[in-house]
């Protein structure tokens, strides 16, 4: 049978994927931190039927991750802004948009993004809420958290952790056994032009951050923003 919903798996991936999973979602997310309000100007800019776009931004809306605000009372007419919820979804666009720099543009960024603070491009880099240290994959260890399963890491490398000596007898998350990992921390931009962009939008990500500066190399000439 073909699952429709994530809804009743215990995993924040997979809720955020019941969500933003399916692909038209996530680019109206992508459009809307780019600035985009209005649906003529996400059906224009993504080329989608006019009813597969009223079903996502229902959606979104539903799921709080956009919001309706009125311009206009005659004719009645709605924009659709990013809510906090929404906004938490930047560190997601942002690693899709490096990942996607790296490894599926040949002819370089589509577009780039540039720190408010200090005017230059940069790329985002998780850092430990803690330390400070530049987080990647092989420098972090998976641990049960406060909202686990007691067998929801079968047959992963977590089940491990679950069998710890200091989790005998305790469920999982009961306060005292230590097991809630502090989130990363990534950096806040602006967007701005690349060598491929197009269209003249340009939003601020208002996300707590730390970012890295790009190389001279690498910074491109300012100029319209434009949508990978």
């Amino acid at each position: 049978m073909q699952r429709t919903s994530f809804e009743d798996m215990t995993c924040s991936v997979a809720q955020c994927l019941d969500v933003v999973g399916e692909w038209w979602s996530l680019l109206i997310v992508r459009d809307a931190f780019l600035g985009v309000t209005r649906f003529d100007d996400f059906q224009a800019g993504l080329g989608i039927s006019r009813n597969i776009l009223t079903q996502r931004l229902n959606h979104l809306v539903e799921n709080d991750v956009l919001k309706r605000v009125a311009y206009s009372e005659h004719p009645p007419r709605s924009e659709y802004r990013l809510t906090a919820k929404g906004r938490d979804l930047w560190h997601v666009v942002m690693a899709m948009r490096q990942w996607g720099d790296r490894w599926a543009a040949p002819d370089g960024p589509p577009v780039q993004t540039k720190h408010a603070g200090c005017g230059h491009v940069i790329t985002a880099v998780p850092v430990c809420s803690h330390c400070g240290e530049t987080l990647d994959a092989r420098a972090v260890t998976a641990i049960p958290g406060p909202g686990a399963s007691q067998d929801g890491f079968d047959r992963t490398s977590v089940a491990g952790s679950q069998r710890s000596p200091h989790l005998a007898g305790k469920p999982v998350g009961e306060p005292g056994t230590g097991l809630a990992a502090a989130p990363s921390v990534l950096s806040s931009t602006a967007v701005v032009s690349g060598p491929m962009a197009s269209a003249d939008r340009r939003v601020s990500a208002p996300s707590p951050v730390r970012a890295a500066r790009a190389p001279a190399s690498e910074a491109a000439p300012q100029g319209p923003a434009g949508i990978p």
